[in-house]
């Protein structure tokens, strides 16, 4: 996909992995519409990427991804700017063990709802011009994860549902669906899971390795500009190699129903 002049919607746009992201997409040409619930953070990223990428190509909306009604008028907003919308990246999300009912709030509900916000407005059926929507989870959704089953349970929620959904999405939608899985990455969750389980994370860190933001936003790019691929997983592992899985989408073809 050619990003001059297409828009996207970035949730958790404000710092971290997502401000990665929002800037890659701004450095190959396009417009981002920046959400955040920290709007003090939020507005300082806006008005950064602004001195460099130009007021009119920037976007940001003060949102809680968890409210329906926030997340609704956010993708509403960012139409009513852009006139149009190519690309969605439901990032946001958070570790807390135990407000684990906010934790699948942010990580998995926001996404699911995110996903289906995008298709609506990106759909051929109903005149878009099509699309990709990429779901960032994380390595933790493939594997065990003793530090944070919760966080785990979420992020193995968002790779199922993006890959199940992803079957027939395009077809019918011409909107493609990838997941993209990092390892740990140097942002604000990092220092959080050392704190609350300094003995046992350590050594797994150290294994795994800690990628940049810029790393985890190179591998959302090439999800996004490669409209060879639908329903694909990418890890993001150490020093920034990426990965495909190679399972198959759809291990039984033959019970897929067209649409």
């Amino acid at each position: 996909m050619e990003l001059s002049g297409k828009v996207a919607l970035v949730t958790g746009a404000a710092q971290g992995i997502g401000k990665a992201i929002t800037e890659i997409l701004l450095k190959n040409g396009a417009k981002v519409s920046l959400l955040d619930v920290n709007t003090p953070v939020g507005e300082a990223t806006k008005a950064a990427f602004e001195q460099i990428y130009g007021s009119e190509n920037i976007l940001f909306l003060s949102c809680d991804v968890t409210s329906e009604n926030q997340l609704k008028d956010a993708f509403s907003k960012t139409l009513e700017k852009f006139k149009r919308l190519d690309i969605v990246c439901n990032n946001a999300g958070i570790v807390d063990e135990k407000n684990w009912e906010k934790c699948l709030s942010i990580n998995l509900v926001s996404v699911i709802k995110g996903t289906n916000l995008g298709i609506q407005h990106m759909s051929k059926e109903t005149g878009g011009a099509g699309g990709v929507i990429v779901n960032v989870a994380s390595m933790a959704g493939l594997l065990p994860f003793f530090i944070g089953p919760v966080y785990s349970a979420s992020k193995h929620g968002v790779v199922g549902f993006t890959r199940s959904l992803a079957l027939t999405c395009f077809q019918k939608h011409g909107v493609r669906l990838q997941v993209l899985c990092p390892s740990f990455v140097d942002t604000a969750i990092l220092p959080q899971l050392k704190s609350e389980q300094r003995e046992n994370i350590e050594a797994l860190i150290d294994e795994a390795g800690v990628l940049t933001t810029v790393q985890v936003a190179e591998g959302f790019l090439q999800l996004v500009m490669d409209q060879t691929k639908n329903g694909a997983l990418l890890k993001v592992l150490k020093a920034g190699r990426l990965e495909y899985d190679t399972q198959p989408l759809d291990p039984f073809p033959q019970t897929q129903k067209s649409t």
